[in-house]
C-alpha cells in the first residue's frame, strides 16, 4: 500500500444505490445440504425453490 493516496478527485457516493438489495449467504450443516439437495432433485426442483418453499411454510 501506499502511503497517501489521492481523494482530490473523487466522487461521494458514486455507486451508492438506495434501492439495492443484499443476499445474505445461509449455510447449513453438510448432513442438512446433502438431503435437501436429494430431495430437490428427486423432485425436479431447484435447491432454492425447495428451501423457500419449506421455509414460506414455516413463517
Amino acid at each position: 500500500m501506499q502511503n497517501k493516496y489521492d481523494f482530490s478527485n473523487a466522487e461521494r457516493g458514486k455507486f451508492y444505490n438506495p434501492d439495492a438489495t443484499h443476499q445474505l449467504p445461509v449455510y447449513l450443516a453438510p448432513e442438512v445440504l446433502d438431503y435437501f439437495t436429494d430431495k430437490a432433485k428427486n423432485k425436479g426442483v431447484e435447491l432454492n425453490a425447495l428451501i423457500n418453499e419449506l421455509l414460506k411454510k414455516d413463517i
